[in-house]
């Protein structure tokens, strides 16, 4: 059988369902929710179920992680544990990843042999010692995560709760009223519809091409317009909206605010395949966490994120009061979404869901500027690797050293060891990598070495790389993929196993 064949028939899998299953045994079977004593605290109540949204004014049937009041996600208080009861009401079976946790192997929410899916109408129970910080939960089965499976996770601190500063979450999305499937079958099937509107895109507007026309290796070649098509290829998909809180710049969400008060702004990007830049307008911005863990502080009014990744952001009001757009750019376009933050009397005008013009790509430019201000304790590493982001668009199958997901080959460690990975992207895309179960020091980017933030997604833009490093603490078999899930669905994905002795 040929490399093309063995990843025709991993594509065929992952379209279907499976892109997630499968990883190898490592521990001896488990049940996710330990057994607690009849006198322990009652678990916090979270169901996975339908809904319908209406977005631009049409419904849409998808989905949700809610509390029996309907509240999206959690907000836990400082020393609480996660303590949870997961209802799965979703009419097909399931798996939620407590993305920016980093629980025991069995608790981390990816379905292997040791960890069954979540059946419908069943539940999963939940109880470990959360990590402080803005994350958040989304499915980590098929294709489910692109019809908004997901919601915030939030663990605030002590300091925060001290803070005079009142705190707003938002969670960025993509969304297509197509089945994502369809979506995901264009691609692979080699059509792409240059048109614009929901169908398969390949990054831009305005090209002057309707219809279908085969993929091609776009690496060297030039695109319509005297544009390359290196340039074009930030997004794969021309999606129908972009969210915040669910909601459109047509009828956006209005937070209520002081004048002259401060607003912790937590910014989650849960889309699916699409990065952003976060446009404050007029307001100052102070970066203070990334992926939840705190940062030296960093001031600006505009900030790349890209997919999983997480910004905390300190945006002081004027005294004089107004209305104040917190926007969310598509990198490579001019569509936006957002909120706007609205202080009482303010009058609130509509903001366009265009830009006036078409955003740069997400780099590494914030990433640079980022220091941890709990980095790691200075020692040598003793297990260093180094991979290689490969694959492309035609045919459309994304891998880590030519290899799908099903093929790969994890990367062992030693709990205890200090690791560093480095990341080489040899692809004609940018990746935003996401590891589970650790949190990682970024030590390199493109070769130069610094002390940066202390994340669980990075990017690694084309032709760059990213070196990360790490205490393997968290004995498991540990997902490391492209947080693009069109990406990872179709192979760009690995494994790190900690083991507790090799």
């Amino acid at each position: 059988m040929t490399i093309l064949q063995t990843r025709r028939r991993f594509l065929a899998s992952a379209a279907s369902v499976a892109a997630l299953g499968g990883l190898s045994t490592l521990l001896p079977a488990v049940t996710p929710g330990a057994a607690r004593p009849a006198w322990a605290a009652a678990p916090l109540r979270l169901a996975v179920e339908r809904r319908v949204l209406e977005v631009m004014g049409k419904p849409a049937s998808v989905f949700g992680i809610r509390q029996p009041d309907g509240t999206a996600g959690l907000v836990l208080d400082p020393g609480q544990r996660f303590l949870v009861d997961l209802a799965n009401r979703a009419g097909e079976d399931t798996v939620i990843h407590w993305h920016g946790m980093t629980p025991p192997y069995a608790q981390d929410g990816v379905a292997d042999a040791n960890r069954p899916l979540i059946r419908d109408g069943a539940s999963q129970g939940y109880d470990f010692e959360p990590r402080p910080g803005t994350h958040w939960m989304h499915s980590h089965h098929g294709l489910q995560e692109q019809r908004l499976m997901a919601a915030p996770l939030i663990v605030r601190t002590a300091e925060d709760r001290r803070a005079d500063a009142q705190e707003v979450t938002v969670l960025l999305h993509d969304f297509t009223f197509k089945d994502p499937a369809e979506v995901l079958a264009g691609l692979i099937g080699g059509g792409m519809n240059h048109g614009g509107g929901h169908g398969i895109g390949h990054g831009g507007h305005g090209s002057g091409h309707g219809g279908a026309m085969p993929m091609m290796d776009h690496s060297n070649m030039k695109g319509m317009g005297g544009m390359t098509m290196a340039a074009m290829d930030l997004n794969d998909v021309e999606y129908d909206a972009y969210l915040a809180n669910d909601r459109t710049l047509d009828d956006p969400e209005v937070v209520r605010v002081e004048r002259g008060g401060r607003v912790r702004l937590r910014l989650i990007n849960g889309a699916t395949s699409t990065a952003f830049h976060i446009d404050l307008g007029a307001l100052d911005g102070t970066v203070v966490a990334a992926d939840g863990n705190p940062v030296q502080p960093v001031t600006g009014r505009r900030f790349g994120m890209v997919m999983g990744q997480r910004l905390d952001i300190l945006v002081q009001l004027p005294a004089g009061g107004g209305a104040f757009p917190i926007l969310a750019q598509r990198e490579g376009e001019r569509q936006r979404t957002g909120i706007i933050l609205a202080t009482p009397g303010a009058a609130v005008g509509r903001t366009a869901g265009l830009a006036a013009a078409a955003a740069g790509p997400v780099d590494l430019s914030l990433e640079r500027r980022l220091t941890a201000l709990d980095p790691l304790s200075q020692r040598p590493v003793e297990a260093a690797f180094t991979i290689r982001l490969s694959g492309g668009m035609a045919p459309y199958v994304w891998t880590i050293d030519d290899r799908p997901f099903g093929e790969h080959r994890p990367l062992t460690v030693r709990k205890g060891q200090r690791v560093s990975v480095t990341m080489v992207n040899e692809s004609p895309m940018a990746h935003p990598m996401h590891l589970h179960g650790q949190h990682f020091q970024v030590t390199a980017l493109n070769g130069t070495a610094l002390a940066g933030a202390v994340r669980d997604t990075v990017l690694v833009p084309m032709n760059g790389s990213a070196t990360i490093a790490f205490d393997a603490d968290n004995p498991g078999r540990w997902p490391l993929h492209c947080h693009n899930l069109l990406h990872m669905a179709t192979g760009m994905m690995t494994e790190l196993v900690c083991e507790q002795t090799i």
